[in-house]
């Protein structure tokens, strides 16, 4: 088998990087440049950045694919037989998208034409789906709407959140992708096209959608802190400062006005929702370390019947 490029800069291209690297032969990793963070701005390589050099795989660094001179000289150089692309964060357009035998794979994981774009596993977690799957397709100029070539459901347990999720895709997304590839060179799989009229889409999660409010249903409550964690992390506001709340289980209703602590579970605050309730497992406070429900509740010198405001 000729050798292939990838692509990609993400942690979930870089677990998917690592099931696959054993098996398709890597001749070229291609990434984003560090980025700079922290104090005295540091810089810091990507995740598959960080992959790639620890299994000495050649790496290059690029800010602009579309003007990286050196990279388009690289692959006809190389010719490798097809790329793989996977959270990478460039627009990819030729000569890449058609090169080689194989041209340009993706794994997404949603079944697509569901929900395309940046944020499929958040979305579905926020909507309360509790099916979604992973999408090996071949890439083309439109977003995510690419021919489909192998795809397989997946459950979202009632209290995974995106991460684990994340996490468990990109695993799976690996191996599919290496079913996907040894049926496609070998004849026995056909891309097919995509309804166009069933497509939805997943924006990039907005920082104003991280704000909870003790008025929403409990059930769409626990969605978005499932589908917040870890990235950005859903909030409430609490005695003027920022309450993040990581984890919570739904909870029996009991009688309360929204943001009231109706009951202890196991030291474990039950608060009012909406409709609902929730107890809440791990929060963290501004400035502050996280640290399970009960004893932030504990320190923060709340009782039973107080308000969570």
């Amino acid at each position: 088998m000729l050798a292939f490029w990838f692509m990609g800069s993400g942690g979930f291209a870089a677990r998917c990087l690592d099931q696959i690297v054993g098996s398709v032969p890597i001749s070229l990793v291609v990434t984003n440049v560090p980025s700079k963070a922290g104090r005295g701005l540091k810089e810091r390589p990507t995740p598959v950045d960080i992959l790639a050099s620890s299994l000495k795989l050649n790496v290059h660094r690029t800010s602009n694919l579309s003007k990286d001179e050196l990279l388009i000289a690289l692959l006809k150089d190389h010719s490798p037989e097809g790329i793989f692309v996977i959270d990478f964060g460039h627009i990819v357009d030729e000569p890449y998208l058609s090169w080689g035998k194989v041209g340009c794979f993706n794994v997404h994981p949603s079944l697509l034409p569901r929900y395309r774009g940046a944020a499929p596993v958040q979305r579905a977690i926020m909507n309360g789906d509790r099916r979604s799957g992973i999408t090996v397709f071949k890439l083309v100029k439109k977003m995510d709407a690419g021919p489909i070539l192998l795809q397989e459901e997946v459950e979202i347990p009632i209290n995974a959140t995106a991460g684990e999720m994340l996490e468990f895709m990109a695993v799976k997304g690996g191996k599919i992708l290496l079913d996907a590839l040894q049926l496609f060179l070998e004849g026995k799989i056909v891309p097919k096209e995509q309804k166009e009229e069933e497509a939805t889409y997943a924006p990039k999660i907005d920082k104003a959608e991280s704000k909870l409010s003790w008025d929403l249903p409990s059930e769409k409550f626990h969605n978005i802190v499932r589908a917040l964690n870890p990235n950005p992390g859903a909030y409430l506001m609490y005695r003027g400062k920022r309450l993040k709340i990581w984890k919570t289980l739904m909870a029996n209703a009991v009688e309360g006005a929204p943001g009231q602590v109706v009951a202890l579970d196991k030291g474990f605050p039950v608060v009012s929702c909406g409709e609902g309730a929730v107890t809440l497992m791990e929060v963290q406070m501004e400035g502050r370390k996280r640290q399970d429900g009960a004893s932030w509740f504990l320190g923060a010198g709340l009782k039973e019947g107080d308000m969570i405001l």
